[in-house]
């Protein structure tokens, strides 16, 4: 099975570079997307079907503004909109599917790139959002957590780990929560395969980062302790380009 997981920023503009064809080339079992900037009387849900997809969507309050949105072959027995927190429901971050064996997250952890502010709503989201996989865990014994987590892990995972200005996703508080989920019972399924390779799935617009490979990792897919065997290859499609993210795809065997 592929599982896919992708920032779209924004999936008109993706769709108008081909994503969905490259979706379609890669036969994509099931796609998480992240920003999909879209409201639910701009989707043509039917299109999505016609090419063979079951698709749920979480949208923002806010129009042209982060919502998520998973896609999938399988129909699944469960979806669930929001951990059931409206301070963070309203901005279209948390997506559960259930599927037989497995419940597939999809989040898109805020960036707290605004200010100060952000980076505390930040923080607390992290907070939340971790009880709520915890209480998950108690009644599910497989999950698979895939998204735009807006953190650098390790130095390995940004070009210039030197830097001293503490930017939002590079900060000692956002990697530590991020260490400690990955020795909560959750493992990097990327890291599983490569533990030394340097991979980046996210490059600003500015100043030719992408060509330059000047880059951070910051989107990850998360498998719990079940399904970590199970997990046969994580690859990064750096191209084509279709947003400032790539698209992070995982062959698992499920």
């Amino acid at each position: 099975m592929k599982i896919a997981t992708f920032n779209a920023n924004g999936i008109r503009a993706a769709a108008k570079k081909g994503f969905w064809q490259w979706v379609l080339d890669n036969d994509i079992d099931i796609l998480a997307i992240q920003e999909t900037k879209i409201q639910e009387n701009q989707i043509n849900f039917a299109e999505y079907e016609k090419i063979g997809y079951h698709n749920y969507w979480d949208f923002a309050e806010k129009k042209g503004y982060s919502g998520v949105a998973t896609f999938s072959k399988l129909k699944p027995v469960l979806v669930e909109n929001g951990m059931g927190m409206d301070i963070y429901d309203r901005e279209g971050r948390v997506l559960r599917t259930d599927f037989e064996n497995f419940t597939l997250i999809n989040v898109y952890i805020p960036s707290g790139t605004s200010g100060e502010h952000r980076h505390e709503f930040k923080m607390q989201f992290l907070s939340d959002f971790e009880n709520y996989i915890n209480t998950l865990k108690q009644a599910v014994e497989n999950i698979i957590v895939v998204g735009d987590y807006n953190i650098v892990h390790k130095e390995i995972d940004i070009h210039n780990p030197e830097r001293k200005d503490n930017p939002s996703g590079y900060r000692p508080d956002e990697r530590a929560w991020l260490d400690r989920w990955f020795h909560s019972g959750f493992y990097d399924a990327f890291r599983l395969k490569y533990p030394d390779k340097q991979q980046f799935s996210w490059w600003s617009y500015r100043a030719g980062s992408r060509p330059r490979n000047k880059g951070w990792r910051i989107d990850y897919i998360s498998v719990s302790e079940h399904l970590k065997n199970k997990v046969k290859d994580v690859i990064h499609y750096k191209d084509p380009v279709f947003s400032d993210h790539c698209p992070v795809v995982m062959e698992i065997d499920l």
